[in-house]
């Protein structure tokens, strides 16, 4: 058996999730991919994959091979693009993972006009709010909203986001206007799930310190949309970032409260693995998506555009991952 072969046969089987998909996509029958890791584990004398009848994973063994093996395939193809189409021509896959609002309302448009840029380049879009493993799960890179723990990950900063609390004019109407974060002591929140602190409203007192002042539950959801509809709807207020309500802002069917305290800020990242030689596809991606989200972004520049505007925003430097929370859109 080829060795690359093997090689190529594995790790696709850890980038599409399991034999049949990876089989698919290297054009061969499932008992071939599946016969190939085999001779591949027999050859190397370990165990690469625990197989169970609901899910594949990688061993510990089969983590440092993939990211050897898939540092070379790519080492491999990058040579054979370069010779073979000159540095302008991009191919094969990109596998994408990002938060659904965030993907649905600006990244998907940007990935459409990469990819009329890149005829020859194939896309795997994964739009969910967790916070997935990239090599185990087989992505090359991810978009993140929100803090970035310690990790092996590169990050580069695309965009900063900005989080507001906002409610419905009929709710202030019922409720009245807080005038400062202590004011919102019993107020009903609209809770953002993925958060480590949902119940906490964000604020801090004039020393820097948390008030620790805790949101009664009224409604909480793991999606932004569901909790922007529920404040357009009057059912609560709810701390949001505003790429997800400008617009509501911006027509007046939210209003932002507090503007005078303003709430720690954040930002959109990508993120992928750290590698000595990184695909010239994942490069490109990230600059691209740099070069249109530079800046302030088009959600915080100016009043809501309509839906079919261009779209633009901020690029930053690169840099490793740093201690901190998690997505937040």
């Amino acid at each position: 058996m080829d060795r690359f072969e093997e090689m190529q046969t594995f790790a696709g089987v850890v980038e599409a999730g399991s034999f049949s998909a990876a089989a698919e996509r290297l054009g061969v029958a499932k008992s071939v991919a599946s016969r190939r890791v085999a001779e591949l584990e027999a050859r190397l004398g370990a165990q690469l994959l625990n197989r169970t009848t609901r899910r594949l994973s990688l061993t510990e063994s089969g983590r440092q091979f993939y990211e050897r093996a898939s540092r070379l395939l790519a080492e491999l193809e990058e040579a054979e693009q370069m010779v073979g189409h000159g540095q302008a021509a991009l191919r094969g896959r990109l596998s994408v993972t990002a938060p659904l609002s965030f993907g649905v309302l600006h990244l998907a448009p940007l990935l459409s006009a990469f990819l009329a840029e890149h005829t020859e380049l194939a896309l795997d879009l994964d739009l969910n709010d967790r916070r997935v493993n990239l090599v185990e799960e087989g992505f090359d890179l991810a978009v993140r909203i929100g803090d970035l723990p310690d990790s092996t990950l590169v990050a580069r900063r695309l965009a900063p986001i900005r989080m507001v609390l906002c409610a419905s004019p009929a709710y202030l109407e019922r409720h009245g206007e807080p005038q400062c974060p202590e004011e919102l002591a019993g107020r009903q929140g609209l809770l953002y799930a993925n958060l480590p602190n949902p119940r906490n409203w964000p604020y801090a007192d004039a020393a820097g310190r948390p008030l620790n002042l805790r949101a009664p539950v009224r409604m909480r959801s793991n999606n932004g949309d569901v909790l922007l509809q529920a404040a357009v709807d009057g059912v609560g207020l709810g701390v949001m970032p505003t790429f997800i309500v400008w617009r509501e802002l911006a027509s007046g069917r939210l209003r932002s409260l507090l503007p005078e305290y303003p709430l720690p800020p954040t930002a959109a990242y990508v993120v992928y693995p750290s590698r000595r030689h990184v695909p010239r596809r994942v490069r490109a991606l990230t600059e691209f998506l740099a070069e249109r989200l530079e800046n302030t972004p088009y959600w915080d520049a100016k009043p809501a555009a309509p839906a079919d505007e261009p779209v633009a925003g901020e690029a930053n430097q690169e840099t490793a991952a740093r201690p901190n929370l998690g997505d937040a859109g």
